[in-house]
């Protein structure tokens, strides 16, 4: 294991949380820790814990593979490809999504590594059933949370273009007043 540089960590981290447009309050409360354990967290005055680096990683919303290699807990392992490489350094692409690739594209190394593994007669088969914990269940958990998102926000898209068509028109049971007489108990 290399040799931790806690400022490193901290700089890091509130690179992450500055990109993401989140305050340290924000990402204090969404990661639940102490506002001022992670002003020192970010400062280099503490080192986190691997539990903490995941709570804050949920936070950022980045994989918390990211930040143990940034604390040295994980060794950054070189991709037998320059695929790897190459989303990081995408410049169109955010951190989040930057490591949301990262994530499907080493699931499917592992996938195909653990295949390789099991010979061809698994082949034969089908595919394996997805397990938690099993090496493609991540990026199958991941795309299905991807395509909620996007469903969602197709709804929401369609909901607000429904709203602007109908503009101020009133609901169907609802009682019409005239804008410029006052609204009596008998209306």
């Amino acid at each position: 294991m290399r040799n931790v540089n806690v400022n490193s960590i901290g700089e890091y981290i509130r690179e992450q949380r500055e990109q993401a447009k989140i305050s340290m309050r924000q990402l204090a409360q969404s990661a639940g820790v102490a506002n001022p354990y992670l002003s020192q967290i970010e400062r280099g005055l503490r080192k986190p814990s691997a539990d903490i680096l995941q709570q804050i990683a949920k936070g950022l919303r980045i994989s918390a593979e990211a930040l143990y290699v940034q604390a040295g807990i994980l060794e950054d392992r070189p991709a037998d490809s320059g695929v790897r490489s190459a989303l990081l350094a995408d410049p169109q692409l955010s951190e989040r999504q930057k490591q949301v690739l990262v994530e499907i594209y080493e699931s499917f190394r592992r996938e195909n590594a653990a295949g390789a593994d099991t010979g061809a007669d698994a082949e034969a088969d089908g595919p394996p059933e997805l397990t938690v914990g099993s090496p493609g269940a991540e990026a199958e958990v991941l795309e299905a949370a991807l395509a909620a998102e996007a469903e969602a926000e197709a709804e929401a898209e369609a909901e607000a273009k429904a709203g602007a068509k109908a503009g101020a028109q009133p609901a169907g049971d609802a009682q019409t007043v005239p804008k410029n007489r006052p609204v009596s108990a008998s209306d």
